[in-house]
């Protein structure tokens, strides 16, 4: 199995509570294989010294069927 480089193209951040954050990323991940672009959705937190912490993630297909499905789901449950 090779090994996976992961490339960050663009995300943002929310804060909310005391010291958490979702973050919305757009990924690419390279293999000797080839590349696959992706959707993360990453729950964290801050420490004391202003560094971020990952909890949870979940990623999601770059597919506009798929990434409607979510998007609609999100804002109607």
């Amino acid at each position: 199995m090779s090994p996976v480089d992961f490339e960050t193209i663009r995300s943002e951040k929310k804060t909310f509570g005391r010291n958490n954050f979702i973050e919305v990323a757009r990924k690419k991940a390279r293999t000797e294989e080839g590349e696959n672009e992706f959707l993360s959705i990453s729950r964290g937190y801050f420490l004391p010294d202003g560094s971020e912490r990952f909890k949870k993630s979940i990623t999601v297909p770059d597919d506009d069927a798929i990434k409607a499905f979510v998007a609609e789901m999100i804002k109607s449950l």
